[in-house]
């Protein structure tokens, strides 16, 4: 259960939620018929040692019910207070989502990135809202809320979730603790117009780093996550403290020093439609010393070519990758 209530969640998130969180995503068994255990606490271990503050428990991927819950489990038990562990919440209807929340919450995630289902097809921002605030009132964790382009929540603001729908939900659901500012990609005005609306209430997150970097050393950005930060390593963790410390001249120097890393991470297919490749994920992780290893099927592909360039562009940045074989990633390190 939380270590707070709901009156203290905004407290306890301006404590917690101060660097970089990453994601991580559930290995499989070698036959794909259960949750690799050991893989999630090699991950888990992994993220400390290269300085977050927090992980997602990735639920976009072919499991069940409960398996996640034990995938959450499993995540809370390994990081043992060190780090904070976060509720994907992705399911496929509100109850669904109500369902699995319940469970996170039990296992010990004291923090929910909260999205809405491929099928969830509102009529206006007032079933938005509605959806929105009956997941918050049912559940007990800190929320953070997560305008994107993805909800498909364009077609009735520019920015997906406009500053007076987030106006409501800030003040009706006192549970809500921070806004994962995407909204209205690629562009950055949305963000900007969160951040001037609620950085004084909320955390906010910038969590693309290539706008953090340059944008924290202007405006107060205490969070950035969750994201696919782990394709750095211990990199953006560093910088994030670069950046606290005041150390802005050293921030950039980094910035421009992984570009052949960014760029690199930009020329392959991340995701569409929509829908991220974890499996490209798992791959850029997996360079960096996380598990790597199995996804069931149904799952986006990762090919050669962008193996290839992935790894070379970690390479020029001197981010070290992983000399083993990319052979080695369609097994895992912790093969089980």
């Amino acid at each position: 259960m939380p270590s707070y209530t709901r009156s203290e969640a905004r407290t306890w998130a301006r404590e917690k939620m101060l660097g970089v969180a990453n994601v991580v995503i559930p290995t499989m068994t070698g036959d794909f018929k259960g949750l690799n255990e050991i893989a999630a606490r090699h991950d888990i271990e992994k993220t400390i040692e290269h300085g977050f503050v927090g992980a997602l428990a990735c639920s976009e991927v072919a499991m069940t019910l409960a398996e996640y819950h034990r995938f959450v489990q499993v995540m809370v038990e390994q990081a043992a207070g060190r780090i904070f562990v976060v509720h994907h919440a992705v399911f496929n209807t509100l109850e669904d989502n109500i369902e699995a929340a319940l469970l996170a919450q039990q296992a010990g995630s004291e923090l929910v990135l909260l999205g809405y289902p491929p099928f969830f097809y509102p009529k206006s921002l007032e079933d938005v809202y509605a959806y929105t605030k009956a997941f918050c009132d049912a559940v007990d964790m800190a929320v953070m809320l997560f305008p994107i382009p993805t909800w498909g929540f364009g077609r009735f603001s520019p920015i997906d979730m406009p500053v007076d729908l987030l106006r409501r939900l800030v003040d009706d659901c006192p549970n809500v603790v921070s806004i994962k500012a995407e909204g209205g990609m690629p562009h950055i005005m949305g963000p900007i117009e969160v951040h001037r609306a609620f950085h004084e209430e909320v955390v906010i997150s910038f969590p693309m780093e290539h706008e953090f970097i340059p944008l924290a050393q202007l405006i107060d950005v205490p969070f950035c996550g969750t994201n696919f930060s782990a394709f750095f390593g211990p990199v953006l963790p560093r910088i994030f403290n670069m950046i606290r410390d005041g150390r802005f001249d050293e921030a950039t120097a980094e910035f421009h020093r992984i570009d052949p890393a960014r760029k690199a991470f930009a020329s392959v297919p991340q995701a569409g439609n929509g829908l991220i490749n974890r499996m490209m994920w798992k791959y850029e992780g997996w360079l960096q010393g996380y598990n790597g290893g199995p996804l069931r099927h149904p799952t986006a592909r990762v090919y050669q070519r962008d193996m290839m360039a992935l790894r070379r562009g970690q390479e020029i940045a001197g981010l070290n990758p992983t000399s083993d074989g990319d052979e080695l990633f369609f097994i895992g390190r912790n093969p089980a």
